[in-house]
Formats: structure tokens, sequence, C-alpha cells
């Protein structure tokens, strides 16, 4: 019997029971198999392509036999930039995509390079919006490059949430209202991670790729087996009948809801999640823009615990949020909070060193950054190697804990805001010190230079 290896992070690693209602698609794989291939899951969470190939990877190959194969799905959390541990810069991301397809066919076994599964994320025109900053076509790219069969995830998963829309797709996704599970009395919000339902959706979706993709022979998977799944319900805050009826309501009881978070006037990204509590009794909470259009709705727990977030990004610009409790006896006044939207965030500006001018080995960095910003992110030829956190008054400062060798470098520096990074802002680094072919230089090579035991960026790969 042949293996059919999945490599990959969260979305596709297998769950247990007690992990409800979140599943992964991984786990739903042999369901569409035929009966001479095997599904071995090594997805894991937080697994990365540098963490996977360093780590586990040798094992992996020492297992293969000619005719088995293997799904490579990262690009979810590569993306991070704010997570260095995480973070793989485009050029990084191919390249071990590359060596991983150079690798597997090497056993005789067959790469399939597949792209991450889509967010349930939709903008105010109800089209799913693209939340991987790329990664899709990197994979895209690296597949072409290595002549691997590529499985398009993204723009399967993509397409069927377009066909669901935002009424029905959160049905697909780990995003439940507060009291709807037992295992998040409180709610859970998660548009990356699938639940039963979805997660056998998109495996179905990987298997129909798998079976039409180039170099896979017909007895991969069985089509008879191929038979989509239920349809997820319209979500309850969609059904809602005559919502503006409540924000009219003259006699009103109780308290207004309370919003925890955000805080009044704070600034988001277009995705805030908003948490709080109302009085108890209370069984329902309707939310409504500040112009008052409907903007949806969720339960509260018994101990009056909600969240929620709407499936639509908000647009940039100033919003408020009113909220509505529904309660037996009638309907409560309105609570609001105000908050300010970001969809994009300013390059960081760098006041030292100054362009082209020359500095000693350890330059120290530094610079302002735009309201909000947490961080400063610093690449050079596409690799992170440090990060500075963002003060409260904007400042921002680092110094690598190694020394740069002589020569003229472009480094790039990024701001982060939320799930938001700006362009990048490049410097030209002129480093001054003696040449290193030079004698001096050359001289002082017998003794070993930093290891492994060192912390600092860039994570070189740990064996």
């Amino acid at each position: 019997m042949n293996k059919f290896c999945i490599l990959g992070g969260s979305v596709a690693t297998s769950r247990r029971p007690e992990d409800a209602p979140m599943a992964g698609w991984g786990q739903y794989v042999q369901e569409f198999l035929g009966p001479g291939y095997e599904v071995k899951n090594y997805a894991r969470d937080a697994m990365t392509l540098r963490g996977y190939y360093t780590e586990r990877f040798v094992r992996l190959l020492n297992s293969l036999e000619p005719g088995d194969f293997v799904a490579i799905e990262f690009g979810a959390v590569e993306q991070r930039i704010n997570v260095p541990l995480r973070y793989h810069s485009p050029r990084e991301f191919k390249e071990y995509l590359k060596l991983y397809a150079e690798a597997i066919r090497g056993e005789g076994a067959i790469p399939l390079v597949v792209t991450p599964a889509a967010r349930c994320v939709f903008d105010v025109q109800g089209n799913v919006v693209d939340t991987h900053d790329g990664y899709p076509q990197y994979a895209r790219d690296a597949a072409a490059t290595a002549g691997a069969a590529l499985i398009d995830l993204n723009l399967l998963t993509s397409r069927m949430l377009q066909q669901l829309g935002v009424a029905r797709a959160r049905g697909l996704f780990r995003w439940e209202d507060a009291g709807a599970h037992p295992n998040h009395p409180e709610g859970i919000i998660d548009s990356t991670h699938f639940n039963d339902l979805g997660a056998r959706e998109v495996a179905r979706l990987f298997a129909e790729a798998v079976r039409s993709a180039p170099g896979v022979g017909p007895a991969v998977v069985s089509p008879e087996r191929l038979v989509p799944g239920d349809y997820p319900a319209v979500q309850a805050e969609f059904t809602v009948q005559n919502p503006e009826s409540a924000l009219a309501e003259q006699q009103r009881v109780g308290a207004p809801p309370a919003v925890d978070s955000p805080a009044h006037g704070q600034l988001v990204s277009g995705r805030p999640k908003f948490k709080g509590t109302a009085e108890p009794g209370t069984t329902y909470l309707l939310f409504f823009t500040g112009t008052g259009e409907f903007a949806g709705g969720t339960s509260v727990n018994a101990q009056g615990q909600w969240t929620w977030r709407r499936a639509v990004t908000w647009p940039a610009g100033e919003h408020v949020l009113q909220a509505v409790g529904l309660r037996g006896t009638g309907v409560s006044p309105v609570g609001a909070v105000g908050f300010l939207v970001v969809d994009q965030v300013a390059p960081p500006q760098v006041l030292g060193p100054k362009e082209g001018a020359w500095s000693g080995p350890r330059p120290r960095f530094s610079g302002t950054a735009a309201a909000g910003v947490s961080k400063v992110m610093v690449l050079e030829s596409g690799r992170l190697i440090a990060e500075a956190p963002v003060k409260d008054d904007g400042t921002w400062s680092v110094k690598h804990p190694h020394g740069w060798r002589p020569g003229s470098y472009l480094v790039e520096f990024v701001a982060v805001f939320s799930a938001l990074r700006s362009d990048p802002t490049a410097l030209t680094l002129k480093v001054h010190g003696v040449p290193e072919d030079n004698w001096l230089t050359l001289s002082g090579r017998s003794r070993e230079t930093c290891g492994a035991q060192c912390e600092h960026l860039p994570h070189e790969p740990g064996w």
C-alpha cells in the first residue's frame, strides 16, 4: 500500500473530539482515496516550512517509497512578519518549497504543492478577500519552477466561500456565538480553521484537484466518493426579521449592553473583534452602524458574555457600533462604542543611520512610526534580521547583536499594525571596516564564528 502524506500547519492537522468544533481537512482525505493508499497526516500546529524541513523531514524522506505522494501545504503562518520564528520572506518561502519538491522526487515519490485555504473574510461588496499577502502566488511560482503538480486549494476554497456568501460561509469554520458550544462558552471567532463540515468539504475539493493533477493515476482517488457534504445553514444573524424596530423602540428595559473591547476611540484594523457583557436574561444582541444600518447579531451566554465580529471588513474611517439587547421583557437601551479603522500603514521613518552614510560594524537603527504601530521589522536581502518595539512616543531603535561585515547593503524597514504591514522603507547602509580578503581579517579565521547557540535573527535552521 502506498502512502499519501500531508505536510502543513494547523488548518490541515487532524483533530480529536475534545478539539471540537475545530477540525482539520487532512483528517478527511482518506475518505476520498482509493483502496491502495493510506493517509499519513504529519501536519501540526504552528509548523512552518523551515521548521519541518530541519526537524522532521529526514524521517519522512527515509520512509518514502516510489509511488508515494506528499502534499505540501504551507503559507498561512509564514506570512506573519511580526512573528520572527514563523516568518518566511517570499524568497525563503519559495526556496524551501523547491527543496521539498526536489528531495521528495529524489526518493521516487510525487510532490504536490498546495496553496493555503482561504479565510472567511469578505469585503463590503461581498467578495472573498485574500488575506495571505501573496503567499498563494509564491507557492504557484515555486511549483512551476520545481516542475511539481499544483493543488490550488486557495483558489478552490475562495470559490466555495464566494458561492456560499456572507450569510452561510462562517458555518464551515470554528466560529461560534457565546453559549453555542460547550468548549467555548464565551464564543469563538476563528476565520482560519474549519469545523467538521468545512474540513470535509475542503478535503473533498482537495481530492478532486488531486484526481485531475498531472502525474496522478486514476486509482489514487475514488470518484464515486466525491459527494458534497451538507450545505451550511444561513447564520442566525441573517435571519432576524425587521431588526431596525429594536433600534427605534421607545419603551426600553434594563441597562444597555457594554462593549469592553475595543476601547472607545481605539485604532483597529478592518476586522475588529468586539467583546462585552449584557444584563442577565439577555438572550441576543443586535448590532447597528452609526447610521442605523443592521450589521449583525450574536447570542449571549448565561453569564451575560458575548463575542462578535462580522465577516465583512469595515472600511477605513471613523465608525460607531450600536448594540441593543433582546430580553423576554423587552429591548434594552442602546449601547455604543466608537472606533477608527485603519486599512493601511505608513512606512516607518528611518532617522539613523542617514542614507548612504558610513557606519561602523555595529550600526544602531532608529526612527519613528505612525500611531498604533507596535513593531518595526528589519530585513536585509529579504531576510528578517531584527525587530524593534515601538515606544509610546512613536520612536523605535535596534542594534543587531552581531557586527556587520564591511560593504554596502540594502536594509528595509516594515511597520506592523495588527495584521497590517507597511510598504518597506529602504536604506543603503555602508559599513566601514577591514575588507574580508585582507590579511588582517584572514589571520583571525582560526576561531569559530557564532553558532546556533546565539539568540538572534535571522532564525537559522536548527538540526
